[in-house]
């Protein structure tokens, strides 16, 4: 207040109005920047001070005691009520109808803000940096604690004021400033990988199974009378009395037919003194009668200490002629 010599003059604009968003009136584009409406008697009041341009107010919530800062769109509210963003309203704690303090200010031109997207989806865009810029063409201050609204592609994303210089309210018309963004609110940092063993320090568990390495030919021989082979010898091949039975039923028929195959088969086995029930095969007969001699030797001393096993029998199906 100052006294001129005509009567007391209030420098400074300061009044109470009621609060509403911008969906009561038919302003959309409201939401997308920091501006008010204001009521006619409030410009003819700014017009007789001496303020400066573009105006600019401080919005304060006595009850909460909450500020922050804005310009101004219009001057055609109606009487004692003023219309404002409602993302503004919410960083004032306001609902609607309730009562906000305007106050004129000068703020100086800002040089410094620092960012924080609330979520990532924001760094997502093909281009951050020139949509935000698009955006805040349409502010003309930002207050430290304050969260802004970024519209785009039928979307919302807000972003924090974490910091400006060089005061805690800055003006950004027609000035050069800095920006820096801050991690976003719901990013997560990467775990860091898990550090390998030292070198030479291996658990025990950890090893590989050492797989059993392949041998050909490791398993026992088989006898075909099904006694066990303890060592492997050069034996001739014998066959069971069966074939012998066979052998001399089809020599004894044809005998009947006039072959006489029966008295050389008879012959021969005289002559080489083979025991009955096998069939040698070759041409050296006194050499396989000895070893056919000396198996049978070994075999009753090795199956002397044994228990008696079930004997092997082979070709016991059904005979047949070989006479056709």
């Amino acid at each position: 207040m100052y006294y001129d010599g005509y009567g007391y003059h209030n420098t400074d604009f300061e009044r109470t109005y009621h609060c509403y968003p911008s969906s009561f009136i038919d302003k959309p584009l409201l939401e997308a920047g920091d501006k008010i409406i204001m009521p006619p008697s409030a410009l003819d009041r700014l017009a007789h001070l001496n303020v400066e341009y573009p105006m600019l107010f401080e919005l304060s919530n006595v009850a909460t005691s909450r500020t922050s800062h804005c310009g101004v769109l219009e001057f055609t509210a109606e009487e004692g009520m003023i219309y404002m963003p409602y993302w503004m309203m919410q960083n004032l704690l306001l609902q609607e109808g309730d009562i906000i303090m305007v106050k004129n200010v000068t703020l100086p031109k800002g040089t410094y803000v620092k960012l924080q997207p609330h979520t990532t989806d924001f760094l997502d865009i093909s281009n951050p940096k020139a949509i935000l810029e698009k955006t805040l063409r349409s502010f003309s201050c930002l207050t430290t604690g304050d969260s802004i609204m970024v519209a785009y592609n039928s979307k919302n994303y807000y972003i924090d004021i974490v910091e400006t210089k060089p005061s805690s309210a800055v003006s950004i018309i027609e000035t050069d400033c800095e920006v820096d963004f801050a991690p976003p609110l719901d990013y997560k940092e990467p775990q860091p990988a898990k550090c390998a063993d030292p070198v030479g320090i291996v658990a025990h568990e950890d090893l590989p199974e050492e797989k059993p390495k392949f041998s050909a030919f490791t398993g026992t021989g088989k006898r075909l009378d099904g006694r066990p082979a303890k060592q492997q010898e050069s034996v001739p091949l014998a066959v069971p009395s069966t074939v012998n039975h066979q052998v001399k039923s089809a020599s004894a028929t044809d005998s009947k037919s006039g072959t006489g195959s029966s008295a050389e088969a008879s012959t021969s086995s005289s002559k080489t003194g083979r025991p009955g029930g096998k069939l040698v095969f070759g041409s050296n007969s006194s050499r396989a009668s000895k070893e056919s001699q000396k198996e049978t030797t070994k075999e009753a001393k090795q199956d002397a200490p044994k228990k008696e096993e079930p004997k092997f029998e082979a070709f016991t199906g059904r005979k047949y002629s070989l006479k056709d």
